[in-house]
């Protein structure tokens, strides 16, 4: 697919300004309300946490860069050569922290794979660009330490969220990468930024065409191929449902096709408790790509009114 085709196919441009302010508004299709998706965030989290202390499992802090952000938590199961999911968090690049990514940790322990939640800082403090490269900056120094820590460098797998969707992919597809990720998991991503112009939730980022433009994965060199997962919450938006729908063909076109599917019942925030919930379709469909081998390619399963706050980015 050709960087017009996905653009053209999206269709943003034919949508008002209104009308983008809402379809790459999340949280319009939960009435606005995100208290409790984050108040399940940080509840998750802690719970994670107090389990890993109560089974003697200790979580390492990496520091990968000079700012008190640039830090990623780790923990695994007390044996070598784990899988390692390692997680970044999503709220559109300004909002949340490694601290509410953390919630997963139990289920993918549990199952015998170790896993990481990315801290970075959140826009205006630092631009899209700079978001970016701090999360490559991490996943890079967690490869370096990865056999240290206990965990196969060959089976380190990148997740993320909405906003985290978009940063693991701009790891991947980092041209001088010096290591390979062995999967993505992509959950309700955003691949081509510039509809976001001229929207409230461009406020703190500041993007003009051309940033937009450069930070767009669906507008970039396909590196890889990468064995991926990539699927959205039933509740969102056709804007976002579109998005990973595209980026998904645009994998499957580069010889990565992707294990893509909607998830029922779920929507932009909530679909995060399913991620290593084997009792998920989404759980089940990580499982499998983690213990699928390394740097694999290609597989599939299944086919594929209340206003918001100025100051809420979602």
């Amino acid at each position: 697919m050709s960087d017009a085709g996905f653009e053209d196919e999206l269709g943003w441009r034919e949508l008002s300004l209104e009308d983008r302010e809402r379809e790459y508004s999340p949280s319009s299709c939960v009435n606005y309300k995100l208290g409790p998706y984050l108040d399940e965030y940080a509840s998750q989290s802690a719970a994670s946490r107090s389990w890993c202390e109560d089974e003697g499992l200790a979580i390492e802090t990496l520091q990968y860069g000079p700012n008190a952000t640039h830090t990623v938590d780790i923990v695994g199961p007390p044996h070598d050569q784990s899988p390692l999911v390692v997680f970044i968090h999503g709220g559109y690049w300004q909002a949340l922290s490694k601290f509410d990514g953390f919630g997963p940790a139990q289920d993918f322990v549990s199952q015998g794979r170790a896993f990481a939640s990315v801290g970075y800082t959140l826009a205006p403090a630092a631009s899209l660009g700079d978001i970016v490269n701090e999360c490559r900056a991490a996943l890079s120094h967690v490869a370096r330490h990865a056999a240290r820590l206990g965990c196969d460098p060959d089976r380190i797998f990148v997740a993320g969220s909405s906003a985290g969707a978009h940063l693991a992919t701009m790891v991947a597809l980092d041209p001088n990468l010096e290591w390979r990720p062995a999967g993505l998991v992509l959950l309700s991503g955003i691949y081509e930024l510039e509809p976001l112009i001229g929207t409230t939730i461009n406020d703190a980022l500041g993007l003009d065409v051309g940033a937009a433009r450069r930070n767009s994965p669906s507008l970039l060199p396909m590196v890889g191929p990468y064995r991926s997962v990539v699927t959205w919450g039933e509740n969102e938006t056709d804007q976002f449902k579109q998005q990973s729908r595209l980026f998904a063909r645009r994998l499957d076109d580069a010889g990565s096709t992707p294990t893509m599917f909607e998830v029922s019942g779920r929507n932009h925030f909530d679909i995060v408790s399913d991620l290593g919930n084997t009792d998920s379709k989404l759980g089940q469909s990580v499982a499998t790509l983690m213990d699928s081998g390394t740097h694999g390619t290609r597989s599939r399963v299944g086919p594929v009114t209340q206003k918001r706050s100025l100051t809420d980015p979602f």
